[in-house]
C-alpha cells in the first residue's frame, strides 16, 4: 500500500463511500462528519510508519442527540454490512482492540462477515465533553481553560471537517480555537516564570562539576523556551512525541533551532549557558513585539554576584501579569500556569476528568 495522508484518505472515504451510504439508507438524516481527536494524521504528522496502528479509513459521524438515540445502532450495523472491505487499497476492516497495547486497533483485511469499521457515531457535545471533561455548550470560565491540556485543544481544532450538516461543528471548533486573552497572558507570564526559576542552574551545576545535572537543566530550559515560542505565536503545543516536529513549523523555529541544538549538544556548561542566553534574547524580543507591555529590555547579566549569565526572566512574567484584567485569574496566588505547564504526568493530563479536577488548585486560599 502506498502511503497517503490520513486526512486526504478519509476525506475521499467520506465523500465516495460513507456519504452515499447515508444518503441511500438514511435520507435526510442531518449529520456532520470529520476527522478530529487523537491520531497523528489529525495533526498532519502521519507517515508510512503511522499505518501500523490506529490509522486507516476512519472518521467521526456526529448526529443530533435525539437522532443518536434513534439511529446509532441501526447506523453502525448498516455500515458494518454495506461498507466495502477495502478503500483505495486500505482495509476498512479493523482488528479487535488489543488490550495488551492500550486498546490499539489495526487494519485487518477480511474476506467475509460484517466489516469491523472505525467510524465513530457520537454527538458533538459528547465528543467534546469526553476530550475536555466539561460541557462544551456551557460558558467556559477562565479557570476552566487552565485545566484543558493544549494537546486536547489541538486535537479538537485540527484535523478536518468533511461536512457540517448540523451547523454546529465549525462553531464549536471556533469556540476553542485559542485561549481567551487573559488566560493566554497568564500562561505566557507563567512560562517566563518557569524559565526564571532555573536559568542560573546550568552554570551552578557545571560550576561544581555536575555535568549531567547541568545538561538536564539545559534540556528543561530548552523545552520551556520552545513552549514559550508556541505561546508567543498563539499555537497549541502537542505532547512530547510531536513537540519538536510541531515546533519546527513555528515562525521562530528557523532562528531558534540551531541555537537550542547548540545548548543541548554543548560539552561545556559555559557553551550551554551562552546558547540559552542567545535564545532568551530572541524570545524576549518576540515577546516585546507582541505589544502587550511596555518594552522590557532583554539584557543578559550575571545572576546577582554569581558568575552565571541570565536574563532575569521574571521581569517579563511580572510585566505581562500586570496586564491581566480578569479578576479570577489575577487572584491566583501562584504562577504555575495551565495543567500541562505544572505537570507532565501523562496519567493526569491525558485524563480529562483528572485534569479538570485541578481547578481546585487555582482557587485554594492561602492559610492565615
Amino acid at each position: 500500500m502506498e502511503f497517503m495522508s490520513g486526512i486526504q484518505l478519509n476525506e475521499m472515504f467520506y465523500h465516495e463511500i460513507v456519504q452515499p451510504i447515508l444518503a441511500q439508507n438514511f435520507p435526510g438524516l442531518a449529520h456532520s462528519a470529520a476527522l478530529i481527536g487523537n491520531g497523528s494524521e489529525v495533526l498532519g504528522f502521519d507517515t508510512a510508519r503511522s499505518m501500523d496502528h490506529g490509522w486507516g479509513p476512519r472518521l467521526q459521524l456526529f448526529l443530533a442527540s435525539p437522532d443518536l438515540d434513534r439511529y446509532r445502532e441501526e447506523l453502525r450495523e448498516c455500515l458494518r454490512q454495506k461498507l466495502p472491505r477495502t478503500f483505495r487499497g486500505f482495509s476498512v476492516n479493523f482488528s479487535e482492540p488489543d488490550l495488551s497495547d492500550g486498546g490499539t486497533q489495526r487494519m485487518k483485511p477480511s474476506e467475509s462477515g460484517p466489516v469491523n469499521h472505525l467510524i465513530e457515531v457520537r454527538t458533538i457535545q459528547g465528543f467534546f465533553r469526553r476530550a475536555l471533561g466539561i460541557d462544551p455548550h456551557a460558558e467556559i470560565a477562565p479557570i476552566d481553560w487552565l485545566t484543558f491540556p493544549e494537546q486536547a485543544l489541538l486535537e479538537l481544532t485540527r484535523g478536518k471537517i468533511f461536512h457540517d450538516g448540523l451547523n454546529e461543528l465549525e462553531t464549536m471548533r471556533a469556540k476553542f480555537a485559542y485561549y481567551p486573552r487573559d488566560v493566554w497572558l497568564y500562561r505566557l507570564a507563567s512560562q517566563w516564570q518557569r524559565i526564571s526559576q532555573e536559568e542560573p542552574f546550568v552554570g551552578r551545576c557545571g560550576d561544581v562539576g555536575d555535568d549531567i545535572g547541568s545538561r538536564i537543566i539545559a534540556a528543561r530550559l530548552v523545552r520551556d523556551l520552545m513552549r514559550l515560542g508556541f505561546l508567543i505565536e498563539k499555537t497549541y503545543a502537542p505532547y512530547s512525541k510531536w513537540f519538536g516536529t510541531a515546533f519546527a513549523r513555528l515562525d521562530c523555529a528557523q532562528q531558534l533551532t540551531p541555537i537550542l541544538g547548540c545548548a543541548l549538544a554543548a560539552d561545556e556548561w559555559q557553551e550551554r549557558e551562552a546558547a540559552l542566553c542567545e535564545a532568551y534574547v530572541i524570545l524576549a524580543e518576540k515577546s516585546n513585539a507582541l505589544g502587550i507591555t511596555a518594552r522590557v529590555e532583554p539584557t543578559i547579566t550575571n545572576f546577582f554576584t554569581r558568575p552565571y549569565r541570565v536574563i532575569f526572566a521574571a521581569r517579563f512574567a511580572q510585566a505581562i501579569h500586570k496586564e491581566i484584567a480578569d479578576e479570577t485569574i489575577k487572584r491566583i496566588d501562584e504562577w504555575m500556569g495551565g495543567v500541562d505547564q505544572f505537570s507532565d504526568s501523562v496519567d493526569l493530563i491525558d485524563n480529562p476528568r483528572f485534569a479538570h479536577r485541578t481547578k481546585i488548585l487555582y482557587t485554594l486560599e492561602q492559610p492565615t
